[in-house]
């Protein structure tokens, strides 16, 4: 046993040559606990040795050692080894000299160290353009065979389950009500509350009800149900579909001749998109009442003006484009979502990365969608 002050001993090294083809190195101290180690590059950097010398150890001083002794030994006899030394372990511990042995039987694991390349500019140019054309060919290919299976279920010969399509008809449509609505009519209030704000400047916070009216109808409610049913129902299409991927169930449908896209997707698609629109125009009812709210609790405007000034600023052109709008974006929501999960890789990696890319991909979608229809109808003067 040793004594508290021989314990505090710090490690030290220093290498003895008397000849420049045999050098010692001595080691000594507490090699345990958190003190520093003596730096290598600096203990090799005055050395004179020629390239076919050999060192020894001396470590009779050692006090202790723990596994940052044997990386220490290690990296030390490395770089002088690197510099042709020939190392010679026999003048360790016996523990020491038993785990560098097996460190030397042990192969490195392939890929444990890999080497990063520095990509030029016009070589993460061509991979980018690679990536785009490869998922362009992948949308254009999935698109295709929607189209066939929605060919084939105008003609009756498309193979899918009912039961499946009113599942997803509940799922997509009725228990997608309480979160719709919660966004809905919150998105309401805030427009009543900013609009009266600047309107009550001028003395015409009546006219928030045509702010919210109009705002809600033609694009506050069919986008915001878009947006909502990306996160919640495109994210699991994309997760159920990728599942199955990953437990080889897809290909067990192909390998029973039923064609995955007719029997997984169509109802999928078919149930979102019919949804949409009823959707649309309960967010609609729901975002006017949450200005309603707003309007007559904070601004003074009685019930029955608020709902006059509201049936007057909106007609069914205005239904009739948030409704159209709803309708392309279900159809997008349900496309990229089954898309990314029928398309996704065999790992649990691979379906997170699935729906992540199916949301990124649907709200993506849904604003561009929104921005080209907004055109077109003002173009149109509708």
């Amino acid at each position: 046993m040793f004594d508290s002050a021989e314990r505090s001993s710090p490690p030290a090294a220093a290498v003895r040559q008397s000849d420049p083809r045999l050098l010692v190195a001595v080691l000594a101290g507490d090699w345990t606990g958190d003190a520093p180690l003596p730096p290598v590059d600096r203990l090799c950097a005055d050395l004179q040795a020629t390239a076919d010398a050999r060192i020894r150890f001396e470590a009779e001083g050692v006090l202790g050692w723990d596994s940052r002794f044997v990386t220490w030994v290690l990296r030390f006899a490395e770089t002088l080894e690197e510099r042709g030394v020939d190392v010679d372990y026999r003048g360790l511990p016996a523990g020491v000299k038993s785990l560098i042995d097996l460190a030397g039987k042990v192969p490195e694991r392939r890929g444990a160290h890999q080497d990063i390349d520095a990509k030029g500019v016009l070589t993460r140019i061509g991979e980018a353009t690679y990536d785009f054309l490869d998922q362009s060919r992948r949308l254009m290919t999935f698109i295709g065979e929607v189209s066939v299976a929605f060919s084939r279920l105008f003609t009756g010969r498309a193979r899918l389950r009912r039961s499946d399509l009113f599942l997803f008809v509940q799922e997509t449509g009725a228990e997608a009500l309480p979160i719709v609505g919660l966004i809905s009519v919150l998105v309401g209030m805030i427009l009543a509350f900013i609009g009266s704000l600047q309107l009550a400047m001028f003395g015409a916070q009546i006219y928030v009800a045509n702010l919210v009216g109009i705002g809600m109808v033609r694009e506050m409610g069919a986008m915001m149900a878009a947006i909502i049913m990306a996160g919640r129902t495109g994210a699991s299409f994309s997760a159920q579909l990728g599942t199955m991927q990953v437990n080889e169930e897809i290909d067990a449908f192909r390998t029973l001749g039923i064609p995955p896209v007719e029997f997984l997707v169509l109802p999928r698609i078919i149930a979102l998109t019919l949804m949409m629109p009823l959707l649309c125009i309960y967010a609609d009812l729901i975002g006017i009442a949450g200005g309603l709210l707003v309007g007559v609790t904070l601004f003074d405007i009685s019930f029955f003006q608020y709902l006059e000034q509201t049936r007057s600023a909106i007609d069914l052109a205005d239904v009739a484009v948030g409704v159209v709008k709803s309708l392309v974006f279900g159809l997008l929501v349900a496309v990229a979502g089954c898309m990314h999960g029928i398309q996704c890789g065999r790992s649990a990696a691979a379906v997170g990365r699935a729906v992540t890319s199916a949301v990124v991909m649907s709200i993506v979608a849904v604003v561009v969608a929104d921005a080209v229809m907004t055109l077109i109808t003002n173009a149109l003067g509708i």
